[in-house]
């Protein structure tokens, strides 16, 4: 699900940043995006918008929406990374390390390790993000 333009931009608004033009095309593509995307392919969508677009306000635009929890990033094995919208409370992700597909699920029964973890460490879990990576029914 693509985040909504207006939102990303409130947010950054609320924190003080400024709404550049270069910054608002790295938003546009963030919110028409319904897949994860890597700096790059955000880069070349967004040159499509602002063609004066250079990469490095692309990485601090998204190291700025990661600082702020409204995207997260997505560590791929090949130690690349890509970028996927946030969740509120925690998040559980399937990765397809071939064709990069992220498919979100839900888990009671994770609940119930995250209880026993705090009882273990006294850790307060407030929050939390689950990645597992393979291959999707497609890819395999």
């Amino acid at each position: 699900m693509a985040l909504d333009k207006q939102i990303l931009e409130q947010e950054l608004r609320t924190r003080g940043y400024k709404l550049t033009r270069p910054r608002q095309a790295v938003l546009a593509v963030l919110a028409l995006g319904e897949e994860h995307m890597n700096p790059a392919e955000i880069y070349e969508r967004a040159r499509a918008i602002y063609p004066k677009l250079g990469l490095v306000t692309v990485y601090r635009t998204l190291e700025v929406l990661v600082e702020i929890g409204l995207i997260q990033r997505v560590h791929l094995d090949e130690g690349c990374h890509s970028y996927v919208r946030s969740r509120q409370g925690h998040s559980h992700q399937l990765v397809c390390k071939e064709c990069g597909r992220v498919e979100e699920f839900s888990d009671c029964e994770l609940e119930e390790v995250f209880k026993q973890l705090t009882k273990k460490t006294g850790y307060a879990i407030e929050s939390h993000w689950l990645e597992l990576l393979g291959r999707c029914p497609t890819c395999r």
